[in-house]
């Protein structure tokens, strides 16, 4: 019977852990590791790891002969050569998180056309006069920049709202996809094409004033031309979640610069925390599980 090792308290439904519990000798932990060294020290012996990001990223190439399974997106860059030569499999859950991305989107786009933050609470406008006219998003074009999973679901909903939508994908032109853009959404995957792409050069070919938004790792775009074409007036405001930041983290100096602005509206990498995510999460983990079992793996990076 294979040995199975959940490093953490991953929220497991009932249904959840006895699906686990069928598939081999299970040792659930049910709080964190504290250090790296915890966490090895947990996963000894085992066939099955199944984990958080705490511990695996410190622990990755520590690791031989084992096949890990972890309930989100990504790890970052992953060497994937030593992982080989080691014998170690990973298995993702990819799109685990897209409806709670996806309606952090949908969120940030209403509030920077319709600038709903500014009239939430309000006790000061002018009385006898109305209030300034916001944007609707109806007829509004948007690029999405990246056609996965994120942004084909993404682009669904945006034609719902009587957008035009525009895709950005490996291998296009980024400024001609983005001339005639009033929003462009940054949905992209980080890999070696991506890295840096949206740089001092993109931020100020645009044309037309658009809003800015992101939820992916910082390498892909440039903050400090993001600020400064926001300066020039070159973009209208953005939406940052701060992706690659440390959930919740509103002591890092990336999330501080970007609440400093007062064009930005910044959440701490918090845009995929949803219950719908913990649980496509999970769900995809066991499956992921279960598929390496009876040898026909699925979610396997290579």
């Amino acid at each position: 019977m294979v040995k199975i090792v959940v490093t953490s308290d991953f929220g497991f439904t009932k249904d959840q852990a006895r699906q686990l519990n069928a598939l081999g000798k299970v040792k659930f932990y049910h709080d964190a590791p504290r250090t790296k060294e915890v966490w090895l020290k947990r996963v000894e012996n085992a066939d099955i790891i199944c984990s958080e990001s705490f511990g695996l990223i410190d622990n990755l190439y520590n690791l031989k002969d084992v096949f890990v399974t972890y309930p989100f997106v990504s790890l970052g860059n992953i060497d994937m050569a030593r992982l080989n030569k080691n014998n170690v499999v990973l298995a993702n859950s990819p799109a685990c998180n897209n409806d709670a991305v996806i309606e952090w989107i949908i969120s940030m786009m209403l509030n920077l056309f319709r600038q709903f933050p500014k009239f939430i609470k309000n006790t000061d406008l002018p009385k006898g006069q109305l209030p300034p006219v916001t944007q609707s998003l109806k007829f509004k074009n948007v690029t999405i920049l990246g056609r996965g999973n994120i942004g084909l679901q993404l682009g669904h909903l945006c034609t719902a709202f009587g957008m035009n939508i525009t895709f950005f994908c490996r291998g296009d032109d980024l400024i001609l996809k983005t001339k005639r853009a009033d929003v462009i959404i940054n949905c992209l995957s980080l890999n070696d094409d991506s890295i840096n792409l949206l740089n001092r050069d993109f931020f100020f070919s645009l044309k037309k004033c658009p809003n800015f938004i992101t939820v992916t790792k910082k390498e892909i775009y440039d903050f400090d031309a993001m600020v400064e074409a926001l300066d020039q007036g070159i973009l209208n405001g953005v939406a940052d979640d701060c992706g690659g930041e440390e959930i919740g983290d509103v002591n890092n100096d990336y999330y501080k610069s970007a609440l400093a602005h007062d064009k930005i509206i910044v959440t701490p990498h918090i845009a995929w925390n949803a219950d719908i995510s913990i649980h496509n999460g999970n769900k995809t983990v066991i499956d992921n599980v279960k598929a390496w079992i009876n040898k026909n793996p699925i979610n396997v990076l290579k």
